[in-house]
């Protein structure tokens, strides 16, 4: 039976870790943590987390995509598990867009990321697979390899005036609209 993780919130020393590799994707404790983590950032509507974030130091995250608030226009994609990822290569085209965090819930910023990314991982079975990834779904891996690599979207803003707190947005938003 699945279960849902705390989060771990921002100054929880594990966020700032690089994580081991996964020395074996098969193992059951990773098929536990696997499975904990997809009914985790189903609970929370997601569309990713990883490993860290519920104080587990390895590399593994889970993702799927999804409309939401952030991205009205994503293609549903289910989830899926990326064990030990690396990113092979990065497009030049750079986009601009909205990201949150579980670790830091209620707010959101503006990141700049590639577009595209050519990406290797291993799934829960140990395959190895490489994938071009483009939009929403390179963005997803991005954020989550970084939480991997010890790094926040905190890190990957351009300026502190790209933080906004959710709140914040709807009620201009409710304005416009009035």
């Amino acid at each position: 039976m699945s279960r849902i993780l705390q989060v771990a919130l921002i100054g929880n020393p594990i966020l700032r870790e690089r994580a081991p590799e996964v020395p074996n994707p098969e193992d059951p404790r990773i098929q536990i943590l696997i499975n904990d983590l997809l009914a985790t950032m189903g609970g929370v509507n997601g569309v990713g987390l990883a490993a860290p974030q519920v104080n587990e130091s390895v590399r593994l995250f889970v993702m799927q995509s999804r409309k939401g608030e952030l991205f009205p226009n994503a293609p549903d994609v289910p989830p899926m598990e990326v064990i030990n990822p690396e990113v092979l290569s990065e497009s030049e085209e750079l986009d601009r867009a909205w990201e949150s965090c579980y670790s830091m819930p209620g707010y959101k910023a503006l990141i700049t990321r590639p577009a595209k990314i050519l990406a290797r991982w291993q799934n829960r079975y140990g395959e190895l697979i490489e994938s071009e990834l483009r939009d929403l779904a390179a963005r997803v891996f991005l954020h989550e390899l970084d939480h991997l690599d010890g790094k926040m979207f905190l890190d990957r803003m351009d300026s502190i005036s790209d933080l906004h707190a959710k709140m914040e947005l709807v009620l201009a938003r409710e304005d416009e609209l009035r």
